[in-house]
Order: C-alpha cells, then structure tokens, then sequence
C-alpha cells in the first residue's frame, strides 16, 4: 500500500472512533437525563391542563340576563376573518370564542350603554357587541384583534336602518329658524 493510501485509512478509522465514542457519551448523557426532563414535561403539562379546566363561579343573575343578549354563531370580520361564538357546555352563563386557532372562555357583561362586552375570564380579550357590529380586543396589548366583525343579526339591523329616513342632527338649527 502507499503512504497516502495508508494515511487515509488512519483518518477514517479516527473519524469512525471519535464519531462512535460521541454517540456513546451522547446515550449516556440521554439515559441519565431524559427521564428527569420527561418528568419534568409530565408536571408542566399537567399544571397547564389543571389551569385550563379550573371550575368557573356561578353565574350571577346579571350574568344571564346579559347571556340572553348575546348573539351566538359565526361573525364575518374584516380582512376575511371569522371569530366564532359558542355557549360554553360545562358553564351555564359562559361562552366560548373562536378566532383561528385562539380561544377563550368568555363571561358576558351589561354595560350601562347596551353593549353587550364579552369579558375573557383570564383577562385577555375583550368582545363588544354593540347593534351594527362587534369588535375583539387584547385587552393586555390595548389593541384590536379583529374590528367590524358582523353577525347575520347585526347584518340585518344595519340594513334596517339604511332604510329608515335620515334624521336632523342634535345640534342643528330647526328648518326656517336662522
């Protein structure tokens, strides 16, 4: 054999034992900590799962008067957005809200203007349903999520008003008074 030949040889056969000799220290070191961080895994995920399902308190009168003002089903939003609303199964008085793969437990509430605001019960997100449309906030960010989002309802009370006549402004002079 060469000289080269024989070099080459040399260098596969320490490249093949460094690389067998790292897999092993690499098995050695998954054995010894895979179960503690697979422990680990099991304890956060159950943490999570308890969170998620923690019981909600019993709605309040109020609660269900307002529960009977919300409009449930699919709103179309702006730039094709869809958010969902669905009584909550578990809870009487809740509902649950959909926006692509987001979602949230929501309690209704009346405010002393009408609006019917959908208060995510981790304090979230926000609904308000107002007649003619809803608007979902985050609430931590201060922003909007989605705006002019239009259930079938609200579709047809803003076509109701288009038809009713105009009305004089507030503020505005009577006809003849100058």
């Amino acid at each position: 054999m060469t000289k080269t030949a024989t070099r080459r040889i040399q260098r596969y056969q320490r490249i093949r034992t460094l690389a067998l000799s790292a897999g092993m220290v690499l098995g050695m070191v998954a054995a010894t900590f895979g179960p503690q961080l697979a422990h680990a895994e099991t304890r956060a995920s159950k943490k999570i799962l308890a969170e998620k399902f923690q019981p909600l308190p019993e709605a309040s009168p109020e609660q269900l008067l307002a529960a009977d003002r919300v409009l449930i089903g699919r709103y179309e939003c702006e730039f094709g957005k869809r958010v969902s609303v669905d009584r909550n199964d578990r809870n009487k008085g809740y509902f649950n809200l959909k926006l692509g793969n987001q979602s949230w437990v929501m309690k209704p509430v009346l405010s002393n203007t009408g609006a019917i605001r959908l208060e995510d019960v981790k304090g979230a997100a926000l609904l308000i349903q107002i007649l003619t449309k809803s608007m979902l906030m985050d609430v931590k960010a201060g922003r909007r999520m989605v705006d002019g989002c239009v259930h079938e309802v609200q579709r047809a009370a803003e076509a109701e008003m288009a038809k009713q006549p105009p009305r004089p402004a507030l503020f505005e002079a009577p006809a003849g008074a100058q």
